[in-house]
């Protein structure tokens, strides 16, 4: 597994790389803030709220599919993924 830290702010940042296989990947957000995950296009209108510093959530991801994450502030990120999925 590999696990990296983003700051996500208002602007959505890419967290997992579309990949040619099904991944498990485990998601969690540190801070108090609210962070939304969705496709390239996710705002606060149409992305899955995630729960504020709660505990880490897993994520089956399809073959091709990313993962882009927008806050309502400044947030921190930690993403886990297997090391092997070509990212």
């Amino acid at each position: 597994m590999k696990s990296q830290n983003y700051t996500v702010t208002t602007t959505a940042s890419l967290l997992i790389a579309a990949a040619p296989s099904n991944r498990t990947i485990y998601i969690h957000v540190l801070g108090n803030g609210t962070v939304y995950l969705g496709g390239s296009d996710v705002s606060s209108a149409n992305g899955l709220l995630t729960e504020k510093a709660a505990v880490p959530f897993e994520i089956q991801l399809p073959a091709n599919e990313s993962v882009y994450a927008v806050a309502s502030g400044s947030e921190q990120v930690r993403v886990l993924r297997p090391s092997n999925d070509g990212n």
